[in-house]
């Protein structure tokens, strides 16, 4: 994917990805760091840039996928990961501490749907314990998610993230995304078109005595918007059919406002699923709902099966558990990215510097004649090449990717550092002055792409 020139400025990351892959299976520590001929590799961060081993300086968009919505590095954070650390006397406590019920009671302050919260370690187990609890709150133990939708990299939902193109007449297929995955899963497993009512509609009502538990990212992969009708919709047949509706915000918390998508659009879900944003560049995962669900994870229900000894309560638990739950150090961070973002203009500055950034783009695409748009929400959105609306993977999957990664390699011979075909997430340090150094970069890589080295874009 590299240019030439790229190559040769990125040596460093080449050599160290060759030693890599002699102890790491494939080079990285997650599928998801890979792309080809090989990754950068990262030595340094600042606000919002980072810089690689061969000491070349990209503005970051990627962000940790989303997750730095305050660039890297900051002050704060800084300061509040020391502070705690002297003060408390250690890294963790193992036990119950005071920043877990912080926390807790600002999430059910700013998202109207959550009564009560648990802790996990990442955005993934997140949904998975969403769906642990939604499939005993129903009874019911199979699932429905939308085509394209991640929700992280187990069974249950490991299903038709990356699927094929079909024609719109026909319902999305269940397709496992993963060797090893058991042959039931794409049974339990009905897979529904976003933003398509009459399918999904049709295909719950066929199911609805089997579904326990819908999920979906309500902004899909976090830069497709939901029609708010869809929205709106989905959770009334939910309700009236006993499926617990299930949020994955892990992408949209924080990144549309303090209470997520679900606050933007005004559809309140049965369980949240948050992570990201909410760990300020830490591991957290937080799921939050209604508190009679979440109830079924209390220890008071049930036996801890961890324990040999009896309490006398016959409830079979839902046992959820994690050493570093509510680790002390992460809470500490994600309220103080919190308290940060709470603060006034935060948000409009952060989405008024992003609008210029996607109109600024969109701008010189028109002008060097390439068909693209940018597609989002907030302060995340995608760059798709193409002149048709998009509304589910399948447009995405029907858009010039080839071309899309042609224009990544440019600009990251340019100096902006997303994934190839991934989204754009902006910080708070993503300051006007960096988002016009930005769109002088990107027109520069447009140039190399279409080859007009002499023509220049008069931007508004």
């Amino acid at each position: 994917m590299y240019t030439t020139a790229f190559k040769k400025y990125t040596s460093g990351s080449s050599r160290f990805y060759q030693e890599a892959c002699q102890w790491l299976p494939g080079g990285v520590s997650a599928n998801i760091k890979y792309f080809s001929p090989y990754p950068l590799v990262m030595k340094e961060a600042d606000g919002p840039c980072l810089i690689d081993v061969d000491g070349n300086r990209y503005i970051d968009y990627n962000l940790s996928y989303g997750a730095l919505i305050l660039g890297h590095g900051h002050p704060a954070i800084v300061a509040a990961i020391q502070s705690q650390l002297q003060e408390a006397g250690t890294t963790t406590f193992g036990t119950p501490h005071l920043l877990e019920q912080e926390m807790g009671q600002l999430l059910v302050q700013l998202y109207p749907s959550i009564e009560k919260v648990r802790y996990t370690h990442s955005g993934m187990e997140a949904a998975l314990l969403a769906i642990r609890l939604a499939t005993a709150w129903t009874g019911k133990r199979k699932i429905a998610k939308f085509e394209g939708h991640y929700h992280g990299s187990f069974d249950q939902v490991l299903v038709s993230v990356n699927p094929s193109q079909r024609s719109r007449s026909q319902a999305p297929v269940p397709t496992a995304d993963s060797y090893g995955m058991p042959d039931e899963i794409t049974k339990n497993t009905l897979v529904l078109p976003f933003n398509d009512m009459e399918q999904t509609k049709a295909l719950l009502e066929k199911h609805v005595h089997e579904i326990g538990a819908v999920i979906l990212e309500p902004v899909q992969a976090g830069f497709i918007p939901p029609d708010p009708a869809f929205l709106k919709e989905l959770r009334k047949m939910t309700r009236k059919w006993n499926m617990v509706l299930i949020f994955d915000e892990v992408k949209t918390g924080f990144r549309m406002g303090l209470s997520g998508a679900q606050g933007f659009y005004g559809v309140s879900p049965d369980l949240t699923a948050l992570g990201k944003v909410l760990g300020g560049g830490f591991p957290l995962g937080v799921v939050g709902g209604r508190k009679e669900i979440m109830e079924l994870c209390s220890p008071l229900r049930g036996t801890n099966i961890l324990s040999t000894e009896s309490d006398g309560v016959k409830y079979k638990p839902l046992f959820h558990s994690g050493t570093h739950n509510g680790h002390p150090l992460i809470l500490t961070a994600g309220l103080t990215t919190l308290q940060l973002l709470k603060k006034d203009k935060v948000y409009r500055d952060l989405e008024q510097n992003t609008m210029k950034l996607r109109r600024g783009m969109e701008q010189i695409l028109e002008q060097y004649g390439l068909p693209g748009k940018t597609v989002g929400v907030g302060s995340i959105f995608n760059l798709v090449m193409t002149e048709q609306p998009v509304r589910q993977i399948q447009d995405v999957l029907q858009s010039d990717q080839a071309l899309r990664k042609k224009l990544d390699a440019f600009l990251l011979e340019q100096g902006i550092y997303v994934k190839p075909l991934n989204r754009f997430s902006t910080a708070i340090t993503h300051t006007s002055e960096i988002i016009g150094e930005t769109l002088d970069r990107f027109e520069r890589g447009i140039r190399k792409l279409t080859g007009k080295e002499d023509f220049v874009v008069a931007r508004s």
